[in-house]
């Protein structure tokens, strides 16, 4: 059974990891990294009243997608290595055309996904995470996202232990080359006085919850691995535990939800049409186990490699199922 791995060149170790379990289990893994194409890797994708068809030439191997059992999508990355010798006007229309082409092969295949692109971009909405976490029963924050400045100071006024702020996207500010990303933060004071830009790019407000320890639970099917950092144990890291991520890494611990927790949270991801899904939760000194969002396709390598959670065998036990 051939099994295809959407990724891209720079990919970390999740990408050997399912293609080493998947080989254990006699499939035969086929990795596209889409970054390559259209300059290193070919597409033919064909219809007609009677007949359709596609095919990829992976270094030098066609791969008949009818012949894929199932595809992964972990990351679709059509850069378009475009030669100098393109001219400047041509460049981003050829890149866009290349995108759309891939997807559409690839989103055409009748086979299974973990996940459907679709499907993950659907499940991708935080705000209706929070709706349907809620509707299951999943104890969630108090949250509010708003451009207006009169909301958020009402807002505070309900919740003494103050505010977080954080973005529902990967809100980033790009400057000399460096990529400066937006974590959460705390709302002080006199960020409540002065919210004079926010009427230009709304922000997520929310109520700030003690931590005990921050979870990471991932689910594959009805199958649900979770890991706890002490985020509290690092100064940077205590409202947001990737502000301090790297030397947090070997420091996750393989833990246990609570079985009502994770039944919903089961039933969470499967209402979103997902197979695979990574949530983040804060447990409280006082016991709540709080749902902050879930990531259709998110990281979970660190897990496996310093956490020891056999995710990858999961995967491939689901691709291969």
């Amino acid at each position: 059974m051939q099994v295809l791995l959407v990724t891209k060149s720079d990919d970390n170790e999740s990408v050997p990891l399912v293609a080493g379990a998947l080989r254990a289990r006699g499939a035969d893994p086929v990795r596209l990294d889409t970054d390559r194409f259209p300059t290193e890797v070919k597409l033919a994708l064909t219809c007609s009243r009677d007949a359709e068809a596609t095919h990829l030439i992976i270094d030098g191997r066609t791969i008949d997608l009818a012949d894929v059992g199932s595809v992964w999508w972990r990351r679709l990355n059509v850069a378009g290595r475009l030669p100098p010798s393109v001219p400047a006007p041509l460049r981003a229309p050829s890149v866009l055309e290349s995108q759309a082409s891939l997807y559409g092969a690839l989103q055409s295949h009748r086979g299974r996904f973990i996940d459907r692109p679709t499907t993950i971009r659907a499940a991708e909405v935080k705000a209706r995470q929070m709706q349907e976490a809620r509707k299951l029963g999943l104890d969630v924050p108090r949250t509010l996202t708003t451009n207006d400045a009169d909301a958020v100071r009402a807002f505070a006024k309900d919740i003494p232990q103050g505010l977080i702020v954080k973005m529902l996207s990967s809100f980033a500010v790009h400057e000399d080359g460096l990529e400066k990303v937006v974590f959460t933060n705390e709302v002080s004071a006199s960020d409540l006085g002065d919210l004079s830009g926010l009427h230009l790019c709304p922000m997520t407000f929310q109520e700030k919850l003690e931590k005990q320890v921050e979870l990471r639970a991932t689910v594959v099917g009805n199958r649900v691995f979770v890991a706890a950092v002490d985020s509290q144990a690092s100064e940077r890291a205590r409202l947001d535990w990737r502000r301090d991520g790297r030397a947090l890494v070997k420091s996750w611990k393989p833990v246990e939800l609570p079985k009502d927790v994770e039944a919903k949270l089961v039933a969470l991801v499967a209402g979103f049409g997902l197979t695979y899904s990574a949530a983040d939760f804060i447990l409280t000194p006082d016991g709540r186990c709080v749902f902050l969002e879930s990531n259709p396709a998110g990281e979970w390598f660190w897990l496996q490699l310093y956490a020891g959670l056999p995710i990858a065998d999961a995967l491939a036990d689901a691709l291969v199922s």
